[in-house]
């Protein structure tokens, strides 16, 4: 079995063992300060996460909403880049080589780099899983082939604009899980119709056979478990992201750790 893949595979197997649902929680790396975004991650995990995704800052982001998109500038003005994004999971190894963490951010870094480098970079220090928003299924062969080749999973975004060809595609292609975005719209945006998620499931789990995550929108324990009723995943950012937005420093981990307990403790209700 290869193994990169298998740490996120693994992961969503032990779960529906035990009939759960997993947790992904999304931070910025870099944000508030380069030497918190390791902390941060295991304090996630200690609060109950199973996967993290770690968002690599991006000065241009298209589907970010305001909160993570200050969250992006704080870290650029941090000095984060890519490769330092790379060191970041390195460290975050060191203690921990059970919990699945998957990049998410755009093309322009990654093409910088160059995506062999970029892959293989992954694979060494223990990238699990790539999310890049702005790399549509049929623009992205060359550099699937290179994460695939390291056993690296690409992630997808699907919407609720989502065709059926495109549903298609990216069950062919996707590895992990998938991501579905639960509404129209940025990050940390309003409303979520959770009936309408529901609804849209049969026709995502005609042809994926991944376990498929919902983010977008998802505020409170109690929205999450609702989605998690519907879903295999509940991914959170924007909230998160507000929480170490708020934190004076030297309550920045307990406050985040009490917000995603609290999320983790509903999903087990």
């Amino acid at each position: 079995m290869n193994h990169a893949v298998n740490r996120i595979q693994t992961t969503f197997e032990r779960l529906a063992q035990a009939g759960r649902k997993a947790l992904i929680p999304f931070i910025t790396a870099g944000d508030p300060a380069q030497d918190r975004t390791v902390p941060l991650m295991h304090t996630l995990v200690q609060a109950g996460a199973d996967v993290i995704e770690l968002g690599v800052p991006f000065s241009d982001p298209m589907a970010d909403g305001p909160t993570i998109q200050r969250a992006s500038e704080r870290a650029l003005r941090n000095g984060m880049t890519l490769r330092g994004v790379l060191t970041m999971v390195a460290e975050f190894r060191q203690q921990d080589s059970v919990t699945p963490v998957v990049l998410m951010g755009y093309g322009n870094p990654i093409e910088a780099m160059g995506w062999a480098t970029f892959a293989q970079r992954c694979a060494e220090v223990g990238v699990d899983g790539v999310l890049t928003v702005d790399f549509p299924p049929e623009e992205s062969h060359e550099a699937f082939e290179h994460l695939q080749r390291h056993n690296i999973a690409p992630i997808f975004l699907l919407a609720p604009t989502t065709n059926e060809a495109r549903i298609q595609q990216v069950a062919q292609l996707a590895r992990g899980y998938v991501y579905y975005v639960s509404l129209k719209g940025v990050t940390g945006a309003g409303h979520l119709d959770i009936a309408a998620i529901a609804e849209k499931m049969p026709q995502l789990r005609r042809h994926i056979r991944l376990p498929i995550g919902v983010g977008f929108g998802i505020r409170d324990g109690d929205t999450a478990r609702q989605v998690a009723d519907v879903s295999d995943a509940v991914v959170i950012g924007s909230r998160i992201v507000q929480e170490i937005e708020a934190s004076a420093p030297e309550a920045l981990l307990e406050n985040v750790k009490r917000f995603v307990a609290g999320v983790r403790a509903a999903l087990d209700k």
